[in-house]
């Protein structure tokens, strides 16, 4: 009886297989990406460029957002926090939701960036959503949930990240690393 090595046991797409199905598998979390990236982008830039937004009240103001959340909000006392200075709060999300979006759609500290959006979409579902009844009527849960693939698998392909990770693994092939 003799044996085989098995030369098959890893998957045919890191070597560029040409199966259709491999070049799908390669690119599945492309459009994730870039829907999430394109919209906490636009997310981000929409709350700094809207003045009644950045106030502490009055129609539309983020103040009056969340005094209205507090009491059906999970946890009231992250919203009180937010009240201390919800202008200072507004921007924060602002500027972390852009700092996110950058980071997905280039692909750029993909995992960070992912876990940062998740902290958001969990944090706006604890507060301002989670009054929505039946539960997936509010959007944050699903968002949340959409960041999930991104923090377990990154961006393997298209990205700053993969660019990165080949060129450290050219480096590491030509000083004779395996």
């Amino acid at each position: 009886m003799t044996h085989d090595i098995r030369t098959d046991s890893y998957p045919h797409y890191l070597d560029g297989g040409r199966d259709w199905r491999d070049t799908a598998t390669r690119y599945a979390l492309l459009p994730l990406r870039v829907f999430l990236g394109i919209t906490f982008i636009y997310a981000g830039l929409d709350k700094l460029t809207d003045s009644a937004f950045m106030a502490e009240s009055g129609s539309g103001s983020i103040g009056d957002m969340m005094s209205a959340a507090r009491d059906a909000s999970a946890i009231p006392a992250m919203v009180d926090m937010a009240l201390e200075n919800p202008v200072g709060f507004g921007y924060a999300i602002a500027i972390g939701e852009l700092a996110v979006g950058i980071g997905t759609l280039l692909g750029l500290l993909t995992r960070l960036a992912a876990v940062g959006g998740a902290l958001i979409s969990l944090s706006f579902w604890l507060t301002v959503s989670w009054s929505a009844s039946p539960y997936y009527f509010g959007n944050d849960l699903p968002y949340l949930m959409a960041w999930l693939p991104l923090i377990l698998a990154g961006a393997p392909v298209l990205s700053v990240d993969a660019a990165i990770r080949s060129r450290r693994g050219n480096r590491h092939r030509a000083a004779g690393y395996r």
